[in-house]
């Protein structure tokens, strides 16, 4: 394919709105944002008129637009409980499919999504922007390259005060709660930067039945991931405490520090300390997303499969499993994800120029 791969936005909430849409303007390389979808008029109108897409539509119309010709891929931001049922339509019609991670709520979600994509021979790329972010893509060098010695252990923390009547906060069998929203980054940053998947895992999730936000989900999560090679990855993520998202990696060597570690909307930097010697290193603002768009673009294009996969996606939601389960049981509980060969490198690192926050149309603040 020559021309640019065409996008439907399904879904318009926060995420989309301040990051995947104007994205789109740092991606026109290879790819164009074809049509915008959401049951909220409002929203369809305004963002149209602000982005120039004519194509406005409500999710009841999707078989209608796929059956058009108008577009060739969709970009999935809707609620993680939504992500298998609106991949598995857009597959079987031939769409290819990037979807916001979580991938899904179960792994059984996540095999089934892989599955109509392969069967439809469509491209299927979970929304992984650090994958393709330097600071982290250099951290992980770091780790490989045995600057830091034998790595001992990663530990995370990630957390915000979440709004009232937030969907994040939706039961945890919704893919609700600080374990899907933010915990999936910890997890998914150990698995790269150990290079290797957790065979077994510790937890434990903290309710706060005092505080009507948490009635259904969590306020807080911690989880110890057992790696091979007696290395340990440890987190915590919560929706009740200060704004504030940074790992740590250590080795027998050195230690990296990255602080701020999952943001999109501000600078990231790392400090790494080996032996006596101290560097730090910071990276100015940058667009995470339009560098998923223009690698997706271009696996489409020219026919290659994408990393991160549904595979990846699937193994971070295993974990998640195994880490509910453990929450529960309060006993070691297995994991079962197969080691996997494909890790991000900076060989895939895009970059763009950061984007200053856009107009917003009824949408709110997750924090």
């Amino acid at each position: 394919m020559d021309r640019k791969i065409r996008y439907a936005v399904i879904g318009l909430g926060h995420i989309a709105q301040v990051a995947v849409l104007p994205a789109f303007r740092h991606a026109a390389r290879n790819s164009e944002l074809a049509a915008l979808v959401s049951d909220d008029p409002k929203k369809l109108k305004q963002l149209g008129k602000q982005y120039r897409v004519d194509r406005l539509l409500g999710y009841d119309e999707l078989d209608e637009l796929y059956r058009s010709g108008e577009i060739d891929a969709v970009y999935i931001a809707l609620p993680n409980h939504l992500h298998a049922q609106y991949t598995i339509q857009a597959a079987r019609a031939g769409m290819h499919v990037m979807c916001e991670k979580p991938m899904a709520v179960t792994s059984e979600e996540c095999e089934r999504m892989m599955g109509a994509c392969r069967s439809a021979r469509v491209k299927l790329m979970i929304a992984y922007r650090l994958h393709f972010e330097r600071a982290n893509l250099e951290a992980a060098e770091m780790a490989k390259s045995g600057k830091l010695g034998e790595l001992r252990y990663f530990d995370s923390i990630f957390s915000y005060q979440v709004q009232e009547d937030s969907i994040r906060t939706n039961p945890e069998d919704e893919g609700g709660g600080p374990l899907y929203d933010i915990g999936v980054y910890c997890i998914n940053t150990a698995r790269y930067l150990m290079g290797a998947e957790p065979t077994s895992v510790l937890a434990t999730s903290i309710p706060r039945p005092d505080d009507g936000r948490f009635q259904e989900a969590p306020e807080t999560v911690s989880a110890i991931l057992q790696f091979p090679d007696r290395r340990v990855g440890t987190f915590t993520c919560s929706f009740g405490s200060a704004d504030t998202g940074s790992y740590d990696v250590i080795g027998t060597k050195g230690h990296l520090r990255m602080d701020p570690a999952y943001e999109y909307s501000e600078d990231l930097a790392y400090e790494v300390k080996i032996g006596e010697r101290t560097r730090k290193k910071q990276l100015g603002k940058s667009d995470q997303f339009a560098p998923e768009l223009l690698y997706f673009s271009d696996c489409v294009r020219q026919n290659r499969e994408p990393e991160p996969s549904g595979q990846e996606g699937l193994a971070d939601v295993r974990i998640i499993e195994a880490i509910r389960r453990a929450s529960r049981s309060g006993k070691r509980e297995a994991v079962q994800v197969e080691q996997r060969s494909k890790r991000p490198t900076l060989r895939q690192e895009i970059r763009k120029p950061g984007v200053d926050k856009p107009k917003t149309v009824n949408v709110q603040q997750p924090h």
